[in-house]
């Protein structure tokens, strides 16, 4: 009897480690599948990523590859539209070329005719219409050679033209006629001023304006002739008529300084012998009006 409940225990036992053992592996077993279904949502989710992720990089490598292709269909359109832009350019720059040579042979041929016409000027020695018409000449489209042929024509009449109204000057001052003969004197220094005469004609246009009692235009130009060094025999002249021009208009100070200037410089002269006198004079009217100026003024009679 014993053995028998003992066996019966043993069975008991037995029964409830297989049951527990049986709850063991359902619990694994739900584990397992809730691990399995676990697994199942991860993998789902990362095919759903990875399908989503694929279609985003097949997005962006199509976007990419149309703005790739847009680029370089722009740049081929933008280098196809420089090459036009630079052969329209080239274009117009040929035609302005075209143009520019076509309006240059005409001007050439209109200044080949002008040209011929104030040469014959020349030939003719017209030398007051040469001298006139050489501004609008000298603008003309002429070779280097006519440009320097004409305008050493056109010195040389305004040279003689200076000296012809120089000398018609020089007459008309022998017939006292001194105020034409200023205006021809005049038109000699504005003809040529740099000529080699003019230190001569601003002396005569001097001597002129101080007969006609303009001592202060007369003054000018005789302190012209006596600084100027192109005519060195004329300065003495020069310094005379200063001092007379300046003792006219009472300026006894400049008279006696040029007066003293041409003593000094050229004592031999013959115009220095006349200089000495009247440098006593302008110097004793000088004192003269400063003794007058310092006297006092006598009190009036009662």
């Amino acid at each position: 009897m014993q053995d028998v409940d003992d066996e019966v225990r043993q069975i008991k036992k037995e029964i409830v480690e297989s049951r527990g053992l049986i709850i063991k592996t359902n619990n694994l077993v739900n584990a397992l599948g809730a691990d399995i279904k676990s697994i199942a949502k991860r993998q789902a989710g990362y095919e759903r990523r990875l399908n989503w992720n694929s279609g985003v990089a097949i997005a962006v490598i199509g976007v990419l590859s149309f703005v790739g292709l847009k680029l370089y269909f722009d740049a081929q359109t933008g280098g196809l539209r420089s090459q036009t832009a630079e052969a329209e350019a080239a274009a117009e720059q040929l035609r302005q070329d075209l143009s520019d040579e076509v309006r240059r042979s005409s001007d050439r041929g209109t200044a080949a005719s002008r040209a011929s016409r104030y040469y014959e000027l020349i030939r003719e020695r017209k030398r007051a219409e040469v001298v006139r018409q050489y501004p609008a000449m000298a603008k003309e489209a002429l070779s280097p050679a006519e440009a320097a042929m004409f305008r050493d024509y056109e010195q040389q009449f305004r040279q003689d033209l200076s000296l012809e109204a120089y000398q018609k000057g020089l007459l008309l001052a022998s017939g006292k006629k001194q105020e034409e003969a200023i205006a021809r004197f005049e038109e000699a220094v504005e003809l040529h001023p740099t000529g080699t005469h003019i230190p001569a004609v601003k002396y005569a246009l001097a001597m002129s304006l101080r007969k006609e009692k303009r001592s202060a235009e007369a003054l000018v130009y005789a302190q012209q002739v006596a600084e100027q060094t192109a005519d060195g025999a004329l300065q003495p002249d020069g310094w005379w008529l200063v001092a007379l021009c300046a003792r006219d208009l009472g300026d006894l100070d400049t008279a006696k300084d040029a007066l003293k200037t041409l003593i000094n410089k050229w004592p031999r002269s013959a115009l220095a012998r006349d200089a000495r006198p009247l440098f006593r004079d302008v110097t004793r009217e000088i004192w003269s009006g400063k003794q007058a100026s310092t006297t006092p003024p006598e009190s009036p009679v009662q």
